[in-house]
């Protein structure tokens, strides 16, 4: 099974709800997705956003974990596939496949994503917007073995090495002060 639009519609709903203040600018893509649900498929010529889902990984130390994309760090993210069900089981798979990561968990209460942003997809994919739905986990430090990936390409970071805005302050609200 594959993730549905309507469950994207229904992750983004209870997103909404619980964040007014950001209802207004995300009703566009709202709106859009219920169309793709209604009518199963894009009728929009391929301009139509890319949903992607990411992990925002935060040990004891509150740092969080990252992925070397070329030059910066970024925060893992996928765009689902086939077998995933839901944008947090996109989130998890892509922990498993970049960065050898299983041993993740839930805050209680935080179940839906913390942070959905948007900006412009890769130039291959044309003139779409990648919208990330940001879900946060849990994991200890040493989840992540040196002898399983190339401290090159992940590790834990601060906050502010991470490229996209808004992750720090949302995560903030969640965890407390960060450090």
């Amino acid at each position: 099974m594959a993730v549905r639009d309507s469950d994207v519609v229904k992750t983004l709903s209870s997103y909404m709800h619980e964040r007014p203040r950001e209802r207004m600018a995300l009703m566009p893509l709202y709106d859009a997705l219920r169309d793709h649900a209604g009518r199963r498929g894009c009728s929009h010529g391929g301009r139509c956003p890319m949903i992607t889902a990411g992990a925002i990984v935060v040990d004891e130390q509150n740092r969080v974990l990252a992925l070397r994309n070329e030059t910066r760090w970024a925060l893992a993210e996928g765009l689902p596939e086939d077998g995933d069900d839901s944008l947090d089981e996109v989130a998890l798979r892509v922990l498993r496949e970049e960065a050898g990561l299983y041993g993740v968990w839930t805050m209680p209460g935080v179940e839906g994503p913390i942070l959905i942003d948007a900006r412009q997809a890769a130039p291959e994919f044309g003139p779409r917007l990648r919208i990330g739905f940001r879900f946060l986990f849990r994991a200890h430090s040493e989840a992540l073995l040196p002898t399983v990936i190339d401290p090159k390409r992940a590790g834990w970071v601060a906050f502010n090495e991470i490229s996209i805005p808004g992750v720090a302050e949302r995560a903030e609200q969640y965890l407390g002060v960060l450090t």
